[in-house]
């Protein structure tokens, strides 16, 4: 008889459940299931279902979706609201259906208010108008967390949830337009480095305030928060952060640094800049005793080399 925890990871390619995967592997007694594009379309919800039935799994995490920076939510409003909610929704249901243990959902801090109270706690959402460069995706995200709470208390399972800052890391998206800014500057920066270039855009003016957290640091987070009892949490939502911001113009200058480009930078202010400040109240996963052990500068210097073996 197998006695092996049969874990699924949904977007096990993208940043999060790579490095989720990354993470799990190194533990013992369990199976991992992973599966691709190709072979399953998460947006088709019988073959999903289908795909749950013959699996039978024990654990979920649900972190396949559609994602992107400012100009791919601007751009694609539509794909982004149908696509997330069609994603969560036929993987949560199919969860329920075939009696999975445990599922965690993956959000995002843009859930929160545009103008919202610093540092964010995560009884502030719903509490104001979202941004409207990512409302669409923010509304998914929403209801995907409402959707895990209103299973937990209508059937008793246990689906958590858990809301990430601004990500970065190994198996990010590069993509100049498409991407986040971490990886939207690395790229930039490493070109201008490369060409002997005098100067790099950075689109703003560079004073908004970020956070970023190592992805392989919210994979620990993640798997972390799945182990602790059922009874010791509660049914809502988590954030998941440093607790620690820093500006745009700070981030690029430092990536600069790190990346060993001494250029000058460009701050394009008929570019957005987005919401001024954005900053996680943390002290909820650190209560429970998890906190980010990777330092900004640590987690970039990884993440450079990853991007640059990989463009090798």
């Amino acid at each position: 008889m197998n006695s092996k925890k049969k874990i699924f990871i949904a977007g096990h390619k993208g940043l999060v459940g790579s490095a989720i995967k990354r993470r799990l592997e190194l533990e013992e007694d369990i199976e991992i299931y992973t599966v691709s594009k190709e072979n399953l379309n998460l947006l088709d919800k019988e073959a999903v279902l289908n795909f749950f039935i013959t699996n039978k799994f024990d654990e979920v995490y649900l972190c396949a979706a559609r994602v992107g920076g400012i100009h791919a939510n601007n751009t694609y409003p539509v794909n982004f609201i149908l696509e997330n909610l069609s994603i969560q929704n036929n993987i949560i249901e199919s969860s329920h259906s075939t009696n999975v243990e445990k599922l965690l959902f993956l959000g995002s801090s843009c859930i929160y208010p545009r103008d919202c109270i610093q540092p964010i706690k995560e009884e502030y959402l719903l509490s104001g108008p979202l941004e409207n460069t990512n409302k669409p995706y923010a509304i998914a995200k929403i209801a995907g967390l409402i959707t895990c709470e209103s299973f937990n208390r209508q059937f008793s399972t246990d689906y958590r949830s858990v809301m990430p800052t601004n990500l970065y890391g190994i198996n990010d998206n590069f993509h100049l337009e498409n991407s986040h800014v971490i990886p939207a500057l690395i790229k930039k920066i490493l070109i201008a480095k490369k060409e002997k270039s005098d100067v790099v855009e950075v689109w703003g003016t560079g004073k908004p305030k970020r956070e970023f957290l190592f992805s392989d640091d919210l994979a620990d987070a993640c798997i972390f928060y799945m182990n602790i009892e059922k009874r010791k949490i509660e049914n809502s939502h988590v954030n998941i952060g440093t607790g620690i911001d820093i500006t745009i113009k700070e981030l690029a200058e430092l990536i600069c640094e790190v990346a060993g480009y001494d250029g000058k930078l460009f701050f394009n202010s008929n570019m957005p800049d987005g919401t001024p400040q954005k900053l996680l109240d943390v002290s909820k996963i650190n209560s429970y005793g998890w906190n980010a052990k990777t330092s900004l500068r640590v987690g970039l210097n990884k993440t450079i080399d990853w991007f640059n073996s990989f463009e090798k």
